[in-house]
Parts: structure tokens; C-alpha cells; sequence
């Protein structure tokens, strides 16, 4: 078998992504970092070309293609020339709608999934708030079940597409003395009275994907928005959050491997000392570090996506690859700028971009320090 197992069909639709980025993305860019959001648009056309459902059923409009279409996908985004834009498409189609395919009702799936993969709405996760990042179990946020409806009160931070999302998928205590055991799933429209968008945070990167806080003060929404079991949201959302770190790493690889090849063109253009700096060894010694940790990092990722797409247990290699690949990306966008010198730090130039966008990496989708804690734990240590 070969092994990735790309085939003709995998190298059309991802030409078919490569050339939607590089066309109708990244010429916009700069604009849009600096208005810190993109057009509504970028959505629709995304699900017109398929690029929004890609491995959901087609009786909701998507593709019914395996994970390995995905890895395509995800490791064409980074041609937009940014790391914003990706997240935000990202979190709608990897993050906040997955599982409402795996665990929603034919309802939910029908009013919220297929026209998340239309593009016609767009989707957020909302799980975070301002006392409870990594710890998940210490949410603060209630939905209190009052006959038909459930009642919402608490907030949330560091939410993707927060500021114009039309439906969360939102974490909630059902059980508010508890922990773990009292988490419970919602999907929220956010037309709902008493919903409000309090801040658009200024974010070091990913300047054109839009971040926010909101807040929920007696919003009523149907019993029918639970989704899954009461109380059995924490495990739900653990479940969720493998597909979302398998596509960080994806991510990272991808992002890196753009990077370098952006900054071996750079060295190869400019002079010092009347030379390439290509032709110095410690610059080439350089490249050899570099892909030696991207090639190491997609091997680790890749054998997670085979493991995953199989449907066998891997929490331990895709928290691996995620660990790995935060690491890896942080080290091969550091040395690019290094090897740009001052043009590296100035904005005109892409790497200045990736440098500030890559921070990200490992914190979002569940932090280094947790993924160490995860492997460990996992190796009965």
C-alpha cells in the first residue's frame, strides 16, 4: 500500500484548494489583517467548491470523503499567505461542526450542519471562558432547564468567528456543582435575546480571523438545542478535540514547510559579502535542521491521520504530533526570520507574518503543557 495514500483524485482537489487560496485569498490579505476580518463570502464559495464538508455525508450536502482529503485541504490553506483565515475556516469546518455530525439529531443536522457546509452559516466553538482554558471541567457558564428551554447565564473568551458566528457550539454546566460529570453540549443561535458580542479582541497574530468575548444573561433556547446526552458534554468534547489537534499539527507542517520555502528563494537572492547567503555553510546547515524536523513532524502526523482515519485509539500519537508540531513550527519560522536578518522583522515581509502567527500553535486547541500531561499519563508514568 502506499503510504501517504494520496491518489490522482487527492492531487486534483487539492490543486483545487492551492488554487482558490493563491487566487481569491491571498491577494486580499494584507487588507484584511488589517481590518481583522474577512469577507462573509470567502464561506459561501468555500462550500460551493465542496471545501466545507468534505468528509460529511452527502445527504447534508458533503462529500463523504475519508481524512486523507482533509490532510489535502489543510495543507494547502497556508497558500492564502496567512494563518488568520485558515483558523477561521478551520474551527467551522474541524472544531464546531464535527460533532454534530458524530451526535446531533437528524434536526440539528438538517438546521445547523448543512448549511455550516453550505457556507450559509458560520460556526464557532465556544467552550473557553475567562476563568477556565485548559481546565475545561471549571467552565462557570449555566444552562438551567426550565420546562421546555434551557436558560443560559455565564460568558466566554477567546472565541473564533465569535463576532459573527449564527450558531455556537457551546460547552455549559447543567450540573453546576460538578465538574467533569456536569458539562453538558448546546447548539446556540445567536439571534437569541440576552446574547451579546461584549469585545472584539486585538489579537499579536492571525490578525484577519475574528476573536471575541460574549456573554449570555438569561438566554432561552429550545430543549431540542441539547446536543448529545445531559451531563455527557465533557466527554463528547475530549472525543471532538483529537480531529481538532490532528488538524493543528496538519497545520503546522504545512505552515512550516511553506516558511522555508519562502526563505530558501530569500537566500538565494540576497548577497553578502559578495555571495549568496545560500553559499555559506552555516545557512545550509540551517535548511538541513529545518527539514529534518518538518520531515520528522509529518511522518508523526500522517501516522496519526492512518490511525485516526481507520477509527483506532490514538489520543496518545495525535497529542504527540500536536506537541511535536508546535515545537517544530516555532523553531523553523524562528530560524527563517533569522535568515532574513532585518527585512525579517519588518512587515512587508511574509515571515514577519507567520513569526507572530505561529505563537499560537502551542496554546490553541489545548496546550503544550496539557498535551505533555495527556502523552504522560498515557504511558503510565
Amino acid at each position: 500500500m502506499k503510504f501517504p495514500p494520496f491518489t490522482t483524485e487527492h492531487d486534483i482537489f487539492r490543486k483545487s484548494v492551492r488554487d482558490f487560496c493563491e487566487k481569491e485569498i491571498k491577494p486580499h490579505v494584507d487588507e484584511w489583517e488589517r481590518e481583522g476580518i474577512f469577507p462573509r463570502e470567502i464561506f459561501t464559495e468555500m462550500g460551493k467548491l465542496g471545501f466545507l464538508g468534505i468528509r460529511f455525508p452527502e445527504k447534508y450536502g458533503g462529500s463523504g470523503l475519508d481524512w486523507w482529503y482533509t490532510a489535502c485541504f489543510i495543507e494547502e490553506l497556508p497558500r492564502s499567505m496567512c494563518a488568520g483565515v485558515p483558523l477561521s475556516i478551520m474551527a467551522h469546518t474541524d472544531m464546531a461542526t464535527p460533532i454534530i455530525n458524530a451526535i446531533g439529531t437528524e434536526e440539528q443536522k438538517q438546521e445547523y450542519l448543512a448549511p455550516a457546509i453550505k457556507g450559509e452559516k458560520i460556526a464557532a466553538i465556544c467552550i473557553t471562558e475567562p476563568g477556565a482554558g485548559s481546565d475545561v471541567a471549571g467552565i462557570r457558564t449555566t444552562a438551567k432547564k426550565v420546562g421546555n428551554e434551557y436558560v443560559i447565564n455565564g460568558s466566554k473568551t477567546f472565541i473564533t468567528n465569535g463576532t459573527r458566528a449564527d450558531f455556537l457550539m457551546m460547552a455549559a454546566k447543567t450540573k453546576s456543582e460538578a465538574r467533569h460529570e456536569g458539562i453538558s453540549l448546546f447548539l446556540f443561535p445567536t439571534d437569541v435575546k440576552g446574547y451579546s458580542v461584549t469585545r472584539k479582541l486585538d489579537k499579536l497574530g492571525n490578525r484577519s480571523s475574528d476573536t471575541a468575548e460574549l456573554a449570555f444573561e438569561d438566554c432561552r433556547i429550545p430543549a431540542r438545542c441539547l446536543l448529545g446526552e445531559e451531563n455527557m458534554g465533557f466527554l463528547y468534547a475530549m472525543k471532538n478535540f483529537q480531529g481538532e489537534r490532528l488538524v493543528a499539527a496538519l497545520s503546522a507542517t504545512a505552515g512550516s514547510q511553506l516558511a522555508m520555502e519562502e526563505t530558501f528563494r530569500y537566500v538565494h537572492e540576497r548577497e553578502a559579502f559578495g555571495k549568496p547567503l545560500a553559499k555559506f555553510q552555516v545557512v545550509r546547515h540551517k535548511f538541513a535542521d529545518m527539514a529534518t524536523r518538518i520531515e520528522a513532524c509529518r511522518a508523526l502526523t500522517y501516522h496519526s491521520v492512518n490511525l485516526y482515519n481507520d477509527g483506532i485509539e490514538c489520543t496518545k500519537e495525535v497529542s504527540m504530533a500536536k506537541i511535536f508540531g508546535a515545537e517544530m513550527s516555532q523553531f523553523v519560522v524562528d530560524t527563517c526570520l533569522q535568515l532574513h536578518g532585518g527585512y525579517g522583522y519588518i512587515e512587508e515581509y511574509y515571515i514577519c507574518r507567520a513569526y507572530r502567527d505561529i505563537r499560537l500553535m502551542p496554546i490553541g486547541g489545548g496546550a503544550t503543557e496539557v498535551m505533555k500531561e495527556i502523552v504522560s499519563r498515557l504511558m503510565g508514568v
